[in-house]
């Protein structure tokens, strides 16, 4: 009964989010945009600090790995400003080998196996 609860109230609270950020304000819709990823970003980050297990706090991170991924590409569009890309280019390497890394020693092997 409680987490229905639970999720009844962060249904509410995303359903809100989106009909202000789409409906009530008036921003170009690269902002609307970004203001999603971090709005999703700070669910990610929750489920980083809370998850029940180690997988759980894995996969949170390289959803957020994404995230960054994506808000940087929409600041490359938005400011016109190609390095971005790069940016996010190496961040999305660098986020794949960490998860690789991790997934490694959570099976308990060595990184040179």
């Amino acid at each position: 009964m409680k987490s229905t609860i639970k999720w009844r109230i962060g249904f509410l609270v995303v359903i809100a989010f989106l009909v202000i950020n789409f409906f009530v304000f008036s921003y170009d819709l690269k902002f609307k945009l970004m203001n999603v990823a971090l709005f999703s970003a700070l669910f990610v980050l929750i489920r980083t600090v809370l998850g029940p297990s180690p997988a759980d706090r894995i996969i949170a991170i390289d959803i957020l790995g994404v995230l960054v991924v994506g808000i940087c590409a929409l600041i490359a569009i938005t400011f016109d400003q190609s390095f971005f890309i790069d940016i996010g280019m190496a961040w999305a390497l660098q986020s794949f080998i960490a998860t690789l890394a991790l997934a490694k020693f959570l099976e308990g092997r060595h990184l040179d196996e």
